[in-house]
């Protein structure tokens, strides 16, 4: 009899290779079975599982109380919108969890594993009307009933019989769940609700349209921010009645692109440390990898502060050489020095009474620094050649894509200038931390480029969507926003954005760093130097991967001596699972029974 491995130790190597793991999964649908199949409980360790996301156990209750708590303190409208988003969060975070874990699914399949998801919660049974989608005509209309709506309930229980329907959280996950499914944001609307009396709520989902807009739905998720949500600036009204003015099919205007565009977590926190500091004249730090939008973020908080009626003046400091510099700061005197035929105003004059963004601080030299430390420390500037101090009032927002602390340490950067700057510090997150706002992302930029260049784009094929949701994006918003243009000008007219029109070139990417490209199959995958000399050097790369996988199959069953629910367990998956990829490659489970010795 051969020897018996141990089952934890093949179970581990089953859990490390992900393309065997994966392989397991693909061409199964996600049945409810198979959703609950993957809670797991670890009470000793005090964790409770989905899969491999850790999950919290909340009573209806406290979900209730909670719910009072924002309606009291944020109003109706408020914990509307927050609520929303939060559930629109969590729609999108599930739908990459199925797309990953049954990435060979039909369409239907995935769309039916968030009405199963959504029940497995705990939060609503899920009762399926109509579900019409076409990704490549861009249609999505869809009807579902929602029975025993916890959030009703606890509505109800709180405040009696409403006037307006109130399940948002929940309309928000669905919404979240379509839209990073889909490639493009679907909304949707609760034309009945059992929290104003009705027997059951009715929910129905659409892609975003004239129709749509002019019902006021998008403003319930607020999915486009242009700036704070309570900021009620004249400049942001003046804005609002330009917006309203604009003929639909126009070529989007600047402001169409200076939206902070974002749900997730990290998102809200930064726009929270904005609204905070807006008010105050305190000089705020900007912390963030190249490409995260700190202009956008710069924008939103000078949109926000007393300042807004006065000027908004930016300097990228890395794009000035040290012999200009001062002058661009401070200004010129006529006849400073050769070529200075008429006097100039800096930048600090320029922004008098406003806001002076100082971009990539950190290119400054030494000398540069000192003379910006002196303008902050008394608020007075001299133009070059000139001897009379001008007095100037200016709010300072500074951003840098290094860690100015390091800068100080290596002896680059001032450190009394550091502490000037670091009055208040706002880290803005890379997209790698924000991705449930990539589908909203891709839909904004999209749709932008699309009125651009006078395009009529349906959305995102399955492939397309997958690939930009699985990417690292080391040049983030900005790598993004690029591939989105770039997709929408490869696109056929009429047609979804597929994912050659995205990664066309072997290697594309704006920054160094993983390269991709399309194989064989037209999926995405990672490509360099290192992985083809990895490749060349290991006999188990040209390996299929189907070989692998029955290795793997055939050692588990091997240790559990043909019992395929036992080798199931081991392995993480349903039993269910494992013989429908056993019937698929042909392997027969009483091969591996090995009869013991008396």
């Amino acid at each position: 009899m051969p020897q018996k491995l141990r089952l934890s130790e093949i179970a581990a190597q089953a859990q490390r290779a992900n393309s065997v793991e994966d392989a397991l999964y693909a061409g199964d649908p996600p049945t409810l079975h198979d959703l609950t199949e993957s809670l797991r409980f670890t009470p000793n360790d005090g964790r409770i599982w989905f899969d491999t996301r850790r999950m919290l156990l909340f009573g209806a209750n406290s979900f209730g109380a909670l719910r009072r708590e924002l309606i009291e303190a944020l109003g109706p409208i408020g914990a509307r919108d927050l609520l929303m988003r939060v559930g629109f969060s969590a729609g999108a975070s599930d739908a990459t969890f199925v797309r990953k874990h049954w990435p060979d699914s039909d369409d239907a399949g995935v769309l039916s594993a968030g009405e199963r998801l959504h029940a497995v919660m705990g939060m609503v049974k899920v009762e399926t009307i109509r579900r019409d989608h076409d990704i490549p005509n861009g249609t999505f209309d869809a009807e579902f009933l929602w029975h025993d709506s916890i959030e009703a309930a606890e509505h109800v229980k709180a405040y009696g019989l409403s006037q307006e329907p109130i399940c948002w959280m929940q309309l928000g996950y669905a919404s979240g769940y379509a839209s990073a499914f889909y490639g493009k944001r679907v909304i949707y609307r609760e034309v009945e609700c059992a929290g104003c009396g009705a027997s059951h709520c009715r929910i129905v989902g659409e892609t975003t349209n004239e129709r749509m807009d002019n019902i006021d739905d998008l403003s319930w998720l607020q999915l486009d921010r242009h700036t704070l949500p309570n900021a009620q600036t004249p400049a942001r009204t003046a804005r609002r009645k330009t917006e309203a003015s604009t003929i639909p099919g126009d070529t989007p205007s600047g402001d169409d692109f200076q939206r902070i565009v974002g749900i997730s977590a990290a998102v809200s926190v930064a726009l929270q440390k904005i609204e905070r500091v807006a008010p105050t004249p305190a000089t705020v730090l900007l912390n963030g990898e190249s490409g995260v939008g700190k202009d956008l973020f710069a924008n939103a908080l000078h949109r926000s502060s007393l300042l807004a009626d006065g000027p908004l003046v930016a300097l990228n400091c890395a794009a000035i050489p040290d012999t200009l510099i001062e002058a661009e700061l401070f200004g010129v005197e006529k006849g400073a020095f050769t070529g200075a035929e008429r006097s100039r105003p800096g930048r600090f004059e320029r922004a008098n009474g406003g806001t002076l963004f100082l971009d990539e601080i950190p290119s400054l030299s030494l000398e540069a620094q000192g003379k910006l430390l002196r303008t902050l420390q008394n608020g007075e500037i001299e133009r070059v050649g000139g001897g009379q101090p001008i007095q100037v009032d200016v709010r300072i927002v500074a951003a840098s894509n290094k860690d100015l602390f390091q800068e100080v340490q290596a002896g680059r950067f001032r450190e009394d200038l550091y502490y000037r700057l670091n009055v208040f510090p706002i880290r803005l997150p890379p997209l790698r931390e924000r991705r449930d706002d990539i589908p909203l992302l891709v839909e904004h930029f999209s749709r932008l480029y699309a009125e651009r260049y006078r395009k009529s784009i349906t959305g995102l094929t399955r492939k397309a969507s997958d690939a930009l949701l699985e990417y690292d994006y080391p040049g983030n918003i900005r790598e993004l926003q690029n591939l989105v243009e770039r997709g929408v000008i490869n696109a056929m007219d009429g047609g979804p954005i597929d994912v050659f029109h995205l990664f066309e070139d072997d290697g594309f990417s704006s920054n160094p760093g993983p390269k991709l490209r399309i194989n064989d199959a037209g999926d995405l995958e990672t490509a360099g130097p290192a992985d083809a000399a990895e490749a060349r050097s290991s006999s188990r790369a040209d390996e299929p991967a189907a070989m692998r996988e029955v290795e793997m199959l055939e050692r588990v069953l091997n240790a559990a001596e043909g019992n395929v629910s036992l080798a199931a367990r081991e392995l993480g998956i349903t039993r269910a699972k494992l013989a429908y990829r056993l019937q698929k490659l042909g392997l027969d489970p009483g091969t591996y029974h090995y009869p013991r010795r008396l």
